[in-house]
Order: structure tokens, then C-alpha cells, then sequence
């Protein structure tokens, strides 16, 4: 294992991520493993990575046909729920099938659902209406009349299917997924100065994304060039106010906080 780039709210590790996990706390994991769905090298399905990671909220990106081929990699593990992410193009290996222009992300867990930080998403886009009890049978007696208004442009739970642009024409990775389809991720499941880790790294989209919604972040890949190159882009810096607090303390210290938050005590052993 090689710490191959740190700053005030990033570690990158070059490695083989089960050589690792064992040893990473974090709140939650947004990670994009190989699907293992055609021949080219890098898509080589990895096994026994889900029961090695320490948090016990996940969020994986994947195929319904790599889901149920993989199954028991998530065994122990509770489905919660399920976004899609919609491309704008998309991708077909047989002709004589829908063309297909999305991705799942599937967000399990461990443990009591109670115990898991969860913080819905909302979008600024509900349509102002206001919606009438309508009438009732004579049968069921009086009912006094009732309305629920919403406003115009107010917040609505976000929608499971998320239409986001892919990276096609500037990605640096094969499978790079765009910032805007992590971030609601990322801050549905860990808090602001939380800890997101990713396993399968990649281009480091995740940890970009992380930044940006002011929490830390920790990438591991096994391939050194992805590891330069989301260096790279994490060394650019982010310019947002929520991101610019992670300025202000160490990432070892957002490390302990995450640990401690678990309930699993400052004692530094893992699970």
C-alpha cells in the first residue's frame, strides 16, 4: 500500500483495495467496481471487497446483470434502495435489443436502518397546486373540507431516476461517472465533514464530488496512472463555500470524527 497523494480533505492510496479495506473508516462508500461484462482487461469482476469494507452504508454502482451475477458478493448486506442514472447517450452490444442508456446505483446496508445517516435530497422545482379532498359517499358522514398547497419552485424529494450528462468526449477513465450523479449520493448518505470512501477509484470523479459538498474523501485504485490523474484533478482545488470549510482541520481529524461517529470508539482497531 502506497499513500500516493494527501491534502486537507483527500487521501489517495495506490493499492489493491482488499489490501486496505480493512483499515479504512469512513461514514459511507460511493464506489463504481468493474461490471464484468465484456472481455476488455480492465473489466475483470473483483470479489470479496463488500465484506472487507468497514461502513456499513454503500452505494454501488452496477448492471441488473452484474447485481445478480454478483449477488453473493453482497451477502450480509440489506438492499435499501435504488437510483437510475440516465445518460444522454448510451451503449448497445446487440441490435435486436432497447438501446441502453442508463445505470443503476444501489444503496445497501448493514445493521439497523435506524442506525444509518441518511439526509434526503431535495430539488428546487415543485409545481405550486393546491390538491382538494374530493367528495365522499353520503355513507361516510360529514367530512370537513381540506386542502395542501405546495409552492411554486419549493422543494421536492429528488426523483430515483437522475438524468445527468455522461463524461463522453473529456473522460480520462473508461467508466468515469460525472459529478453530478455522485454529489446527490454523497450528500444523501454522509454528513457535511463526513468521510466518503471509494475502492475502485478510477479518475477520481467521487472524491471531486465529495469535495465539492464539503466532506473528506479517500480513493484506492490498483492501476497508478488513475492515481495521477485524480491527483490531479483533486489538486486543482474546488471553489465552494461548503468545500472551503474542509480547509480549516486535517483530514486525520475528519478520519477520528467518522470513526468516532460509528460508535465504535477512538480506540483505532477495526472491525
Amino acid at each position: 500500500m502506497t499513500l500516493y497523494y494527501e491534502d486537507d480533505s483527500v487521501m489517495i492510496f495506490h493499492a489493491d483495495c482488499r489490501d486496505v479495506l480493512g483499515t479504512l473508516h469512513a461514514n459511507a462508500v460511493v464506489t463504481d467496481p468493474p461490471y464484468g461484462e465484456t472481455s476488455l482487461d480492465w473489466d475483470v469482476p473483483v470479489s470479496e471487497w463488500a465484506r472487507l469494507l468497514i461502513p456499513d452504508s454503500l452505494w454501488c454502482f452496477g448492471s441488473l446483470r452484474m447485481f445478480m451475477r454478483r449477488a453473493e458478493e453482497f451477502a450480509g448486506w440489506n438492499l435499501a434502495q435504488d437510483v437510475v442514472w440516465e445518460k444522454h447517450n448510451g451503449s448497445n452490444f446487440h441490435a435486436d435489443r432497447f438501446r441502453r442508456v442508463h445505470e443503476i446505483a444501489a444503496h445497501f446496508y448493514r445493521g439497523a436502518w435506524d442506525a444509518i445517516y441518511k439526509q434526503p435530497v431535495t430539488t428546487q422545482d415543485a409545481t405550486a397546486r393546491a390538491v382538494r379532498r374530493k367528495e365522499r359517499p353520503p355513507h361516510t358522514g360529514e367530512i370537513a373540507g381540506s386542502t395542501y398547497t405546495s409552492e411554486d419552485g419549493g422543494p421536492r424529494l429528488m426523483r430515483s431516476v437522475i438524468a445527468v450528462p455522461s463524461c463522453h468526449g473529456y473522460a480520462q477513465h473508461p467508466t468515469q461517472k460525472p459529478v453530478g450523479i455522485l454529489r446527490p449520493l454523497i450528500e444523501y448518505s454522509t454528513p457535511v465533514g463526513g468521510v466518503v470512501l471509494d475502492p475502485f477509484m478510477g479518475s477520481g470523479s467521487t472524491l471531486v464530488a465529495a469535495k465539492e459538498a464539503g466532506r473528506a474523501a479517500i480513493g484506492v485504485d490498483v492501476d497508478e496512472r488513475y492515481c495521477e490523474i485524480a491527483a490531479g484533478r483533486c489538486a486543482q482545488g474546488v471553489f465552494d463555500i461548503a468545500a472551503a470549510s474542509m480547509s480549516t482541520s486535517s483530514i486525520y481529524d475528519v478520519l477520528d470524527t467518522a470513526w468516532n461517529s460509528t460508535g465504535h470508539g477512538s480506540d483505532g482497531e477495526g472491525q
